[in-house]
């Protein structure tokens, strides 16, 4: 299906608040979702500044990517930090060292973001040490110390 410039233009932008950052929110609208894709998520996002775009984490099986449009931000990738701008691609194999994007300029932020919507992902927040684990078309989530290694279940 295609989606012109002028439909993109008049969708209303949705407010996308980060279930564990509440700095993190993003004006987003969801151009596969406006096609009919379930599979893929495409969005147009736009991040104002001092806003966050995410919390800093990583996923299991889901890839994503991130094309800068407009504006600048700060991406952090593992333990680095790098301004980014107009033309710059981030992809994030599965898994992928943790990252997550900050508006800390005076204007907006705008770039595409995708990723896969897989049934089942596991997602590692290690600032907050937490962790979400997305299955059976349910969400749930556990801080680190409520998690126990399996191998400690020794059986007799």
């Amino acid at each position: 299906m295609l989606l012109r410039s002028k439909e993109i233009d008049a969708m209303v932008p949705r407010p996308h608040r980060h279930q564990f950052n509440d700095n993190a929110v993003r004006m987003t609208r969801s151009l596969s979702d406006a096609v009919g894709m379930q599979r893929i998520g495409i969005h147009l996002v736009r991040l104002s500044p001092g806003r966050d775009s995410t919390e800093f984490h990583y996923h299991d099986s889901d890839e994503e990517f991130l094309y800068v449009l407009s504006g600048r931000g700060i991406a952090e990738i593992g333990q680095e930090r790098f301004e980014v701008g107009p033309g710059d691609f981030m992809g994030f194999g599965a898994p992928s060292k943790p990252h997550a994007m900050h508006n800390p300029f005076d204007e907006d932020l705008v770039y595409l973001m995708g990723g896969e919507r897989n049934v089942s992902d596991v997602v590692h927040y290690p600032r907050i040490e937490r962790t979400l684990v997305k299955s059976g078309g349910r969400r749930a989530w556990a801080d680190w110390d409520n998690l126990h290694d399996v191998s400690s279940l020794r059986r007799k």
